[in-house]
């Protein structure tokens, strides 16, 4: 049966108005149309292509949903080589420095030459792709392999609604794209945590996700795991004029439709690139993927192709990578830490390792949950993440390498700290000590607590300090650090009369806090210094939250009801309202009060920090606005009422001047607070 020719039209019409959609939601994140009607031109072209079977084409959208399990995976023999680049084993400045040097002498560039121009990119830490487009429609994908053959994986890869199935506008005969396969980390949490509620495995690690993703035999459960891609070279080309720069390689498959990551520069000179290593360094927990380093490249082609390559490597890039945020260790011993509110939190007693830029010999396991949800035993391999200031925390078991009769964990029935019951509520992941303050792990945490900088700020104070005030039975509670004797004080190992007066005047200055400081110091369960303010605006005063019921808790912007209840309970204890009244009768100013403006232009209106004000730090500045009743966001939308620029403002001034939004330098909002 012939096909209509109005069906054709609409077939094509839809499959290219389907793309533009999947393009601006998977890769510019600008979604151009409601998911309901996404669903309906969807639905409409999987009807036309079952009528007329004719008008089922490769690039057609409704081949991403996955076919039939393959028996295996086709041997692929690429026709330009994938191979390895050389890796930097220097991960600090003089990696940079190093793959310069070399460039330069391979080049015979005498020292008065001009610094080389480089291009410079991310480090993906995922699964490396090559992808073939046949007159701009995608035909073959296929892994690295080996470097010279690889595995056939197309099924898989179109179920990646990131790599366009065909390229925009006049497309090449030939155009290979090479890039990598990866999995976002909101993403690989999201499907985990659905995993769990399905009661099936979770993925280990999302690199782990990625790859076993796509070798999936079944292109179903491909489809099924959120995979994303970024371009970053070419393979075999046929019928385009290359760009003269790799820079001008990456703006083409742009044009193109691909997606290329926006953390990239073409910078001159080592020096250049040891500040784009040191930037994205400083980065690298904010990104939502995960990365392993950073690639330098010679910009221009012209000179990649006169340096060549050395044992299969290119002289003109290298990897300059970053101290890995994993690695593989031993469980040594599991024990338990009591925290501040009394948490029981097991941690795993781990044989040394090097990851992310420390040794590591500890890690979090967080709860019993799991502790059993893992299945980490003592003597397991595990694979241990640290990443900047994260604390390590145990994400998964290589369970192949298990000894026999491992032992598995059991929660203890009472605190290894004070022998008080350890209990868990139905409802909570967490069992927690019943000591309270009877339990000096609960008083040494909750005292280091009350003096951090953000609450008390009672500077000296530390956690070896504290330990001998709370094993010497100086300190019970917060009351006993404003009676310390200065004798006693100065009598205890290390400190000596000046250390003992310079933590004296730290306490004395701390006597006045605002109400808010104060309130994040009693260390409330639940109650952290953004809520600390909300209470503290909302209340006024001590004594109003310490007699509200959790009907007007609740009234409080973003205090639900487990933390309505946590703060209540708080101050339905006898001797945590005893600790208050000892703290008021030892303050020379009595009981904290917050300056909370209620006439002021400030009150309610949202500011977004951006760059270096001349002599306020973003700490500073920020609590200046929330002690007049703003608030201090991270980003700029339509909500945000002030923009403070200072030095050097980034993008979020772009924002800022795009949506209309005020825009103040230092002087203008010092002189708004104090209107």
């Amino acid at each position: 049966m012939a096909v209509p020719r109005e069906a054709g039209q609409r077939a094509e019409f839809l499959r290219g108005e389907i793309e533009r959609h999947n393009h601006a939601y998977y890769v510019l994140d600008a979604p151009t149309v409601p998911d309901a009607e996404y669903d309906r031109l969807f639905r409409e072209l999987q009807a036309l292509e079952g009528e007329f079977p004719e008008l089922l084409t490769a690039d057609s959208p409704t081949q991403r949903v996955g076919g039939k399990p393959l028996d295996g995976f086709a041997p692929v023999r690429h026709a330009v080589p994938m191979l390895s680049i050389r890796t930097e084993t220097d991960t600090g400045p003089g990696g940079a420095a190093a793959f310069d040097a070399r460039v330069r002498k391979a080049l015979a560039l005498p020292e008065s030459a001009p610094p080389v121009e480089y291009a410079a990119e991310l480090k993906f830490d995922g699964l490396a792709i090559n992808l073939r487009y046949q007159h701009g429609v995608l035909v073959q994908a296929a892994t690295r392999g080996d470097g010279e053959t690889g595995e056939d994986v197309t099924q898989n890869i179109r179920t990646i609604r990131r790599i366009p199935l065909r390229l925009n506008g006049a497309a090449p005969e030939v155009l290979e794209v090479r890039g990598e396969v990866f999995m976002s980390r909101p993403d690989f949490e999201r499907y985990n945590e659905q995993q769990r509620r399905l009661g099936k495995p979770a993925l280990v690690n999302p690199r782990n996700g990625a790859a076993g993703s796509i070798r999936q035999i079944d292109p179903r459960m491909a489809a099924e795991r959120p995979l994303s891609f970024y371009a970053y070279g070419l393979g075999e080309t046929a019928g385009w004029p290359l760009p003269a720069t790799h820079g001008g390689v990456l703006d083409a498959l742009i044009g193109f439709g691909l997606p290329v990551c926006e953390h990239r520069v073409v910078v001159r000179g080592a020096g250049q690139l040891i500040e784009f290593h040191d930037r994205i360094l400083a980065m690298r927990d904010q990104l939502p993927f995960d990365i392993d380093g950073v690639v330098y490249k010679v910009n221009a082609l012209a000179l990649q192709q006169e340096l060549g390559f050395v044992s299969r490597e290119p002289r003109w890039a290298v990897a300059h990578k970053y101290p890995p945020q994993e690695a593989l260790t031993i469980v040594e011993a599991i024990e338990v830490q009591v925290g501040r509110t009394g948490a029981i939190t097991p941690v795993a007693r781990l044989a040394p390792v090097f990851v992310g830029g420390v040794t590591v010999t500890n890690a979090t396991l967080h709860n019993e949950d799991e502790v059993r949800r893992k299945d980490v035993r003592i003597g397991d391999t595990v694979i241990v993440r640290r990443a900047g200031d994260v604390i390590p925390e145990v994400v998964g078991v290589l369970a192949e390498r298990r000894p026999i009769l491992a032992p598995e964990f059991i929660m203890p029935k009472t605190c290894p700290v004070c022998g008080s019951a350890v209990e868990k509520p139905e409802d909570e992941a967490i069992a927690r000590c019943t000591g309270g303050l009877y339990c000096p792990a609960q008083r040494k945490q909750a005292l280091l607590h009350f003096a951090s900088r953000r609450a008390m700020d009672i500077e000296g104070l530390g956690e070896k300090l504290v330990d001998q005030l709370v094993d010497g039975d100086l300190v019970r509670t917060p009351v006993d650090l404003y009676r310390l004797d200065p004798e006693r004080l100065a009598g205890l190992e290390r400190m000596g009369g000046k250390s003992a007066n310079n933590l004296l005047a730290a306490i004395e200055r701390s006597k006045a806090p605002s109400l808010a400081r104060f309130i994040f110091a009693l260390g409330i369960r639940n109650v952290g210094e953004s809520t600390a303010k909300d209470l503290a605006r909302h209340f006024g005063s001590l004594e109003a939250l310490m007699v509200a019921d959790e009907t007007r808790l609740r009234q409080v912007p973003d205090v639900g009801p487990v933390v309505a209840a946590s703060i209540a309970h708080f101050f339905a204890e006898a001797h945590n309202r005893e600790v208050i009244d000892g703290l008021a009768k030892v303050s020379v100013r009595g009981t904290p009060s917050e300056p909370v403006a209620t006439d002021s232009e400030i009150v309610g209106k949202t500011f977004v920090l951006t760059g270096t004000l001349p002599s306020l730090t973003r700490d500073d500045a920020k609590a200046r606005i929330e002690s007049r009743g703003g608030k201090v966001a991270g980003s700029v939308s339509k909500k945000t009422d002030f923009v403070v620029a200072g030095a050097e403002a980034g993008s979020k001034l772009d924002k800022a001047r795009e949506l209309g939004v005020i825009i103040l330098d230092q002087a203008q909002l010092m002189e708004l607070l104090q209107s």
